[in-house]
């Protein structure tokens, strides 16, 4: 039975994390880099390849089963909408999705008004409608793939809809949480039929990670 595994990993903020985990589970990630040319990268020792993708891909990868598990987080999962597994919360790379307006709309107690015909800019087209449909609001969605603190700067819309960790970005662009959609962390998600052909090599990496997190007291 195939056991040789591929393993796609996070650009960005969750690299770095994701490289430190995985060296911890044994596997040789010295000369992994998110930044090179190189986008595939072997360890021999484990039968194991890893491809180096942007996070938004990520569930795409592992869905179609160009990758057997991947690194990605929950905010990303949460927008694609694929059909994958999440087997562990890593608990790493923490954020929050937030709706943000502008200081200067809000009332002197610091309400907003919502009202009808708002128009929302976000990177997550899929959450912004989950939380217009939930909060019962009529808005339009205006998907950006960057800079969404600008929008409202510019008349693009009223508010946005974003994900923060410390929140200094909205504080230097004059923007304030209005509510808090939910949070995410980085999880290990897998192929479903992945998980039952090489389910062997699979555990054994969840086992490992798990007790790597329990030992770091974190609670997978």
């Amino acid at each position: 039975m195939e056991t040789k595994l591929t393993i796609a990993l996070p650009k960005g903020k969750l690299f770095a994390p994701s490289i430190e985990l995985l060296s911890q589970c044994g596997f040789n990630c010295a000369h992994f880099s998110d930044e090179a040319r190189t986008l595939v990268f072997t360890d021999e020792k484990n039968q194991t390849s890893f491809i180096i993708c942007r996070p938004t891909d990520i569930p795409t990868y592992v869905e179609y089963g160009a990758a057997d598990l991947g690194i990605v987080g929950k905010d990303s999962i949460m927008e694609a909408g694929k059909n994958l597994y999440e087997l562990v919360d890593l608990k790493y790379g923490y954020c929050r999705f937030v709706v943000a307006a502008p200081r200067s709309v809000l009332s002197p107690d610091g309400e907003y008004q919502w009202k009808a015909g708002l128009r929302i800019a976000t990177k997550f087209p899929t959450i912004a409608k989950e939380f217009v449909k939930r909060k019962g609001l009529h808005a339009e969605i205006i998907k950006l793939h960057g800079n969404i603190e600008l929008a409202p700067r510019v008349g693009l819309a009223e508010l946005i809809i974003d994900i923060v960790s410390t929140g200094k970005t909205l504080q230097e662009n004059n923007l304030v949480p209005l509510e808090e959609i939910g949070s995410a962390t980085a999880r290990l998600v897998v192929n479903r039929a992945s998980y039952r052909l090489k389910s062997e090599a699979i555990n054994h990496i969840v086992s490992r990670m798990k007790e790597i997190l329990q030992q770091e007291g974190g609670s997978p």
